[in-house]
């Protein structure tokens, strides 16, 4: 029996957990939430970029004031808090919005989509990103294996930048070390993350031949003192 993302992450009573990087973010926000929520907890889950409109099917509500989210949280049933809609896109309130939202709800756990990286499997943040609030208490850096083995320019959002940080060319393939490169450096995957956060990375899209580059990646990360937690997640981008 596959044990809970809620548990392989440690998380606590009350979290903003926030979820940056590439290669399945929304998976992980949706998944969670739904654990959160399927064990009795109230959850807001959010965005301070944007979203598909098409992978948002919870509850919403179309406001990110305190008060107005108060009234539509339940327990059990995870709540989209979304604004303005582009079209094909919905977004979130800003980051003080967010940090509003977990101080002055009710809430349990506040989940928020924090960077964006157009389906791509890795990247490396523009100068502007990720857009993670305050108080976040936990940071999920997402980094999918499939990159491995592969040339940047065809994995990469923002191939410039990783292969900058990696000290490579966009058209050099990716090793697992290279990845680690990129997910550890400050201006890669540790980038803006608040002191008081603990860190764990996702590795996802793990298949059964991917098991053992997804287990060194992972042994990489937990050598580095600001990782907590790595874990291998065998599902699919949402």
């Amino acid at each position: 029996m596959t044990t809970p993302l809620r548990e392989q992450l440690g998380t606590g009573e009350h979290e903003l957990i926030s979820i940056v990087g590439a290669g399945g973010k929304s998976t992980v926000l949706f998944s969670l939430g739904h654990e959160l929520a399927e064990a009795g907890c109230r959850v807001i889950l959010t965005t301070t970029t944007k979203m598909a409109r098409d992978q948002v099917t919870e509850p919403t509500c179309s406001s990110a004031d305190p008060v107005a989210v108060e009234r539509c949280l339940v327990a059990g049933s995870p709540l989209f808090v979304s604004l303005d809609a582009v079209p094909g896109k919905v977004t979130g309130p800003g980051p003080e919005g967010v940090d509003r939202l977990f101080a002055e709800t009710t809430t349990d756990h506040v989940l928020v989509e924090a960077d964006g990286a157009r389906s791509m499997s890795v990247k490396a943040p523009a100068e502007h990103e990720p857009v993670i609030p305050d108080t976040s208490t936990l940071v999920i850096i997402v980094a999918a294996i499939d990159a491995v083995g592969r040339r940047i320019r065809e994995v990469a959002h923002r191939p410039e930048r990783v292969a900058a940080l990696a000290g490579l060319d966009e058209g050099d393939v990716l090793t697992v070390r290279n990845i680690a490169s990129v997910l550890l450096h400050p201006d890669g995957g540790l980038k803006a993350i608040p002191e008081s956060a603990r860190v764990a990375v996702v590795i996802t899209r793990v298949t059964a031949d991917a098991e053992q580059p997804a287990a060194e990646l992972a042994g990489l990360l937990l050598a580095h003192p600001s990782i907590d937690r790595a874990i291998a997640l065998a599902v699919e981008s949402r």
